[in-house]
């Protein structure tokens, strides 16, 4: 029998998909920076503010909020809300407006503490909405992990079973060891000798003033052992700075991308290599293709998986041995010169 679709449900299908084409970045927001009660105007600022009113000056990381998991319970009622006519005209089932979201899209449970169960819809909105956030401010670091955790899927299986496969890459998927000031310890760190790994990756902390404290949990990876892979990748990514001899500002953090682009293949990294040059001005732009892009992507091959390092072992290891041992070279330019 053949289906026909009606003018009127045609244009409330178009009509629909348009408005969630629009609030992309809205969902992404809202998944993020959840909050109590019902909508006023104050939310409304608070809305405006996450979206674009960061100065454009601002170069370094800003820490990602935490809120109580109360607050995402009340997001997810008005996430529900503006979903629900969606998922009526498609048919599909959506929760009732007083199950939260975390523990009832779906008939979803929760697999790790920070989790947050979505559909492929909503991951896809969230997608969209995310991309759309980081392009306009890279230093928007809270929307790039929404992006790395919605795209990834996938490719964090290959990289898990590369894991699984290395001998130290299996240990940290079983040990799972993480990364933040109460797991460092600073002091051991300050006492280690010039040039050696540790040493090097506690003057990069201090010297762009950005700390491990700052990498969001993972929220929206359907498995929890993935979870921990993206985890992980976030909380080795300044020790990649520290191999790679590259500072935070947009230049270093295109060539940190395009290595890691290259290592890992996730969508994140590859879009943030590709789009995150339209920003650079001209001279910094040539710069980046005639000497940068090329060294990255070299060592990116060279170098074995980045995530089969147990960097919490390798502190008292000079840096130079290290950069040897994982075939990474040193940046053909002064990256001080061109901060």
């Amino acid at each position: 029998m053949e289906t026909v679709i009606s003018v009127e449900t045609g244009g409330r299908l178009v009509a629909w998909v348009s408005s969630y084409l629009a609030i992309g970045p809205f969902l992404a927001w809202a998944m993020v920076f959840p909050f109590k009660g019902p909508r006023t105007p104050e939310i409304d600022r608070v809305f405006l503010t996450s979206l674009a009113l960061r100065p454009r000056g601002t170069m370094g990381r800003q820490p990602c909020p935490t809120h109580a998991p109360g607050d995402v319970a009340a997001m997810a009622t008005l996430l529900l809300r503006v979903l629900r006519p969606l998922s009526r005209l498609l048919g599909g089932h959506c929760p009732a407006e007083g199950v939260s979201l975390r523990a009832g899209i779906h008939g979803a449970s929760l697999l790790y503490p920070d989790h947050i169960p979505t559909s492929p819809l909503q991951k896809a909105l969230l997608a969209a909405g995310s991309a759309g956030m980081a392009l306009y401010d890279p230093y928007r670091h809270d929307m790039v992990a929404v992006l790395g955790e919605t795209t990834g899927y996938y490719t964090l299986k290959v990289l898990r079973d590369q894991m699984r496969r290395d001998p130290e890459g299996a240990q940290i998927l079983q040990e799972r060891p993480r990364i933040s000031l109460a797991t460092l310890d600073m002091d051991k760190l300050r006492s280690l000798p010039e040039g050696s790994f540790g040493c090097e990756y506690l003057r990069f902390l201090e010297v762009n003033r950005v700390s491990p404290d700052t990498r969001a949990p993972t929220r929206f990876v359907d498995d929890e052992e993935l979870a921990y892979v993206i985890q992980r990748y976030r909380e080795v990514h300044d020790m990649l700075h520290t191999l790679l001899g590259m500072p935070t500002n947009i230049l270093g953090e295109i060539v940190v991308k395009w290595f890691e682009a290259v290592q890992t293949a996730l969508p994140m990294c590859v879009l943030g290599a590709l789009f995150g040059p339209v920003r650079l001005r001209a001279q910094s732009l040539q710069v980046l293709v005639s000497e940068l892009i090329p060294w990255a992507v070299q060592n990116g091959r060279r170098a074995p998986c980045v995530l089969n390092l147990y960097y919490e072992r390798r502190w008292e290891q000079p840096l130079a041995a290290l950069r040897e041992e994982l075939g990474i070279t040193v940046p053909p330019l002064d990256m001080r010169v061109l901060s």
